[in-house]
């Protein structure tokens, strides 16, 4: 039996470097950070950072399903932002995909993303 295995949703974007959507090791998912990209076309949505928080845990919840767990599940998140002063637009949207117990969280400050993202999220989950 394998250690790992790799996670592939078509209703996530296909990554843009030499990763995979995730990697599921024991009962945990590890999800490689999603930017906005809507899956369809692989290009960064419009809008503020309130959408492409959206879109980037839509991918995230797509990739989560096909690793047989739910967003309910994440024990583990980082989100990288690139102004901090996005924060409470990010926090207002992230909210609305966690009911209940959110997981872990940092945030950090970075300098750029990938395609001129504002917010890229990654995440960790249990698999029931």
């Amino acid at each position: 039996m394998a250690l790992k295995r790799s996670i592939r949703s078509d209703r996530a974007p296909k990554p843009i470097g030499p990763y995979v959507q995730a990697i599921v090791a024991g009962k945990l998912v590890f999800a490689s950070g999603q930017v906005a990209l809507d899956p369809a076309t692989g290009e960064l949505v419009g809008g503020g950072v309130g959408d492409q928080t959206r879109q980037a845990l839509r991918n995230l919840a797509a990739v989560m399903a096909a690793a047989g767990t739910s967003m309910e599940h994440a024990v583990k998140a980082t989100v990288y932002l690139i102004e901090m002063d996005d924060f409470a637009e990010m926090n207002a949207v992230y909210a609305e995909f966690f009911e209940g117990v959110p997981p872990a969280r940092t945030t950090v400050a970075v300098k750029a993303l990938p395609r001129g993202a504002r917010v890229e999220i990654d995440l960790v989950a249990a698999v029931p």
